[in-house]
């Protein structure tokens, strides 16, 4: 039987990169995904390649720092296919940089309402349903809020998932006899649209080849590759399924060995 057969899975942040691998994960393994982000469009189109039938999708426009929005979500799933079994939470700001010394508090409170406040948001919005028949919550952190990275600096981002990371242990002793397992994963350097950009930039920026660019990155990996936005995808699946029921309040690195604790 496949890993999802007949779950209902609510994937947030799904655009071009990982929360589509997440939702496309959840298809391929028998699970109805119903897609969550800000763009309508983004979402129409998702589906479509998706689901082309349209069984086993739905979606609806949604901004995690609105409350009403994170109850419609959910509510989705139950109109469109009767239960909620898993929250994975992918919708992120990740697109701030920047240390201390030059931080924008005001951008720093903003990035923490919509990773840390608006991924609780959405459990919160999920835990009704999840209570009937027990479930599985999905965070999807960084390796950043473990290890700063060197090449990058990012501080709003490592501390709003950090603080995520920590609500996790919180989250997972109190509705743990709700038969309700919280986890997370944490990613490293991971190919997908975000770091085809950078690797692209960096390339330009100085003048080199892109292949010099990707083998500062995977020379410090123990694996001779980096991990996929479907590596991290399948991590967490397998987290939202039943393979997993005995897993809870834990963080899985799916970095090749980057970094190992």
């Amino acid at each position: 039987m496949s890993l999802l057969q007949g779950r209902t899975v609510v994937v947030s942040g799904v655009g071009a990169g990982l929360g589509h691998q997440v939702a496309a994960a959840v298809v391929r393994d028998g699970g109805n995904a119903v897609l969550g982000a800000r763009t309508e469009a983004n979402l129409a189109k998702a589906a479509a390649e998706l689901d082309p039938d349209g069984a086993h999708t739905a979606y609806r426009a949604t901004d995690i720092t609105d409350e009403g929005q994170c109850d419609a979500l959910a509510a989705l799933a139950r109109e469109r296919f009767g239960r909620l079994d898993a929250v994975v939470h992918v919708a992120a700001w990740d697109s701030y940089f920047g240390g201390l010394q030059d931080a924008d508090f005001t951008t720093w409170q903003a990035v923490l309402d919509v990773n840390l406040l608006g991924t609780l948001r959405m459990t919160r919005a999920c835990l009704p349903a999840l209570k009937e028949r027990g479930g599985s919550v999905v965070v999807i952190g960084t390796q950043s809020s473990v290890a700063a990275p060197s090449q990058v600096r990012q501080a709003a981002y490592a501390a709003s998932k950090g603080a995520l990371t920590s609500a996790m242990y919180s989250l997972a002793r109190e509705l743990g006899p709700d038969r309700i397992r919280v986890n997370t994963v944490l990613p490293g350097w991971m190919w997908g649209p975000p770091v085809e950009a950078y690797v692209q930039f960096t390339a330009y920026t100085e003048g080199v080849p892109e292949a010099e660019v990707l083998e500062r990155l995977t020379s410090r990996m123990a694996l001779p590759e980096l991990a996929t936005d479907a590596d991290v995808a399948d991590a967490a699946v397998f987290l939202a399924s039943d393979r997993a029921r005995a897993i809870t309040g834990q963080s899985l690195l799916v970095n090749a060995g980057e970094l190992m604790r």
